[in-house]
């Protein structure tokens, strides 16, 4: 291993891998150290949103992840499929069907392909921040880093040898998962069902194995860390369902509670936190890895100038400030869900009025944008600015072209959208690509950052485009990567 690399990613889930090949798109090559000798090809997690999906077709990812749903898509609000996703999605797929285990290979793939060095087996013990430098302790070695950035999962090894608190409300729920052969496919119909005595979600495969999950609200895990048995998820279901589900053959068994705990910062000095090492939660609407994936697609090219030299005073620590607020409204969201599912009858009568309000346009847009991430806005400081820009059909003279195509090298964009001579000469020296085109858009021109969000919009006002370029880019830096 080399003496000092730039940045040390610690795990190498679909979080750190993917952070691993933004950094890479901007020319920095990280050392990506995960615990496990091979991957595990365990899938808890297989949705990504719409926020998500927008964000890998704007790095050319989104076909290689999965298979993505367009248009009117049906999902739930604790386990009341009253929502449809399409409505609010705007361009591009509402959902996207993608097993964690296969997006971390794309992922994985293209962090090797951009010149990532990627070491199996590694297991960090911890680290050790000093001034200039972060040491890492793996494998009985230790390693130099300028930055580490800690996407180690709830019990991340980074976030506590930093000293980073890890706060919020403790479980009170026990979940089991897992995959079994069912005696009866049959006779146990499939989704989400709730009963007085808890929640059962089947995923019936009448020819091979079926996911079972378990919800019991008696009382959280005795031991969190214990094996689970076929047995005990047999017992757990058989209890909720209130009749014989005799199973067989289980695999990727795992028990799990609904703790909601956040990291109070997500940078300490050289330290950063992403994914589950930086918020954990029950997994009501699958929000958990699209938190930790927009985490990282947040962070990357940030860190990437800040290794450069090329980020201007500020750029590091507004990760800490864009991504927590959004990791503290999914926690209150999944707490709220958590809330409503409750098994006790007496909680019937307001998931009736939920379900109800659902059917509203507007109550279906406000949970259906929180879910997907598409209500995700920054403060960038620009009246009108901080949410993803739309991908525009841009019409230039070398043809047409969309917004998410321009953006797979990961620059900061200009686009003038009329003709404006004067924009375009306030920013020549920023290291943004000018981007002259025809587009359906009520802005005249828009500076749109690495990561897709829109930094500035010309109906904001000519004289606010010299402070924005300034919060986010470096003067006078090369247009090149």
């Amino acid at each position: 291993m080399r003496d000092m690399y730039d940045v040390v990613i610690v795990g190498g889930g679909p979080v750190g891998m993917l952070l691993a090949g933004e950094l890479g798109l901007q020319g920095v090559r990280p050392l990506v150290l995960e615990r496990l000798a091979v991957p595990a090809g365990e899938s808890k997690a297989g949705t990504l949103h719409a926020r998500t999906a927008q964000s890998l077709d704007r790095r050319g990812l989104l076909e290689a992840v999965g298979r993505s749903a367009y248009g009117n898509v049906r999902f739930h609000f604790s386990g009341m499929f009253g929502l449809d996703l399409g409505a609010v999605t705007g361009d591009g797929p509402a959902i996207v069907g993608s097993p964690q285990a296969w997006a971390e290979q794309v992922f994985a793939r293209r962090a090797a392909a951009l010149g990532a060095e990627i070491r199996r087996g590694q297991e960090v013990t911890g680290i050790e921040q000093r001034d200039g430098s972060v040491t890492v302790t793996a494998g009985g070695r230790r390693i130099e880093a300028k930055y580490v950035v800690g996407a180690d999962g709830a019990r991340s090894v980074v976030r506590k040898s930093a000293g980073i608190g890890f706060a919020g409300s403790g479980a009170r729920v026990a979940a089991l998962m897992g995959d079994v052969r069912l005696a009866d496919p049959s006779g146990l119909p499939g989704g989400y069902h709730r009963t007085p005595r808890g929640w059962l979600i089947a995923w019936v495969n009448p020819a091979g194995h079926s996911r079972i999950t378990t919800y019991d609200f008696r009382a959280p895990h005795a031991d969190r860390e214990a094996p689970v048995t076929l047995e005990e998820l047999q017992a757990a279901a058989e209890h909720i369902a209130g009749v014989p589900v005799p199973m067989r053959d289980a695999r990727n068994l795992s028990r799990y509670g609904d703790a909601a705990l956040q990291a109070e910062t997500y940078r300490a000095g050289r330290v950063l936190l992403a994914g589950d090492a930086a918020h954990v939660h029950f997994p009501w609407g699958g929000q958990g890895l699209n938190t930790g994936l927009e985490d990282a697609v947040n962070l990357g090219w940030k860190l990437a100038a800040e290794v450069k030299g090329e980020a201007p005073a500020g750029l590091l620590d507004s990760y800490h400030a864009e991504r927590h607020p959004v990791g503290a409204r999914v926690l209150w969201n999944v707490r709220a869900q958590t809330a409503l599912a409750d098994p006790d009858p007496s909680v019937d009568p307001l998931r009736e009025l939920f379900a109800e309000l659902m059917g509203f346009e507007e109550v279906n847009a406000y949970l259906s944008g929180m879910i997907s991430g598409v209500d995700t806005a920054y403060d960038v400081g620009v009246a009108g600015a901080g949410r993803m820009a739309p991908d525009l059909l841009l019409k230039t003279a070398g043809g047409d072209v969309r917004l998410a195509e321009l953006s797979r090298d990961g620059r900061g964009l200009f686009l003038d959208l009329a003709g404006r001579d004067d924009l375009v000469a306030r920013v020549e020296g920023w290291p943004v690509e000018v981007v002259r085109a025809r587009a359906d858009h009520e802005a005249e021109a828009l500076l749109v950052r690495p990561d897709g969000y829109v930094a500035w919009t010309s109906q904001a006002g000519v004289n606010t485009l010299g402070e924005a370029l300034g919060r986010w880019f470096k003067h006078g830096v090369a247009n090149d990567l």
